[in-house]
């Protein structure tokens, strides 16, 4: 239980880095640019922490799949981005596989 609370807790800061990386517009804004290497070394902190007792191949999957959820909502939520069947549908996929590898485990 407590790996997937740091998986969860690697994948919410997996996200602020991904969502700062395209406010830092290149990393020509200083917060943002700050924040998005902060936040990227936390997530691999916390990744690493719950690979102590997760395999690898659900832990690395598991981390980009939320990541990517994340990133895929809030990305159309803060920054406009299209959100369209096309991409809802890669997205589910995507979580679908990381819950075969949950179950198969």
């Amino acid at each position: 239980m407590t790996a997937w609370l740091f998986l969860v807790l690697a994948a919410g800061f997996e996200i602020v880095f991904a969502l700062a990386m395209k406010a830092s517009e290149g990393f020509s804004r200083l917060m943002p640019s700050v924040l998005t290497l902060v936040a990227g070394g936390i997530s691999v902190v916390f990744l690493t922490m719950a690979m102590k007792s997760m395999p690898v191949s659900l832990a690395y999957p598991a981390w980009t799949a939320m990541g990517t959820l994340g990133a895929v909502i809030l990305g159309a939520a803060l920054f406009g981005e299209p959100l369209g069947l096309g991409k809802i549908l890669a997205t589910a996929a995507l979580v679908g596989g990381v819950a075969g590898l949950q179950v198969s485990s």
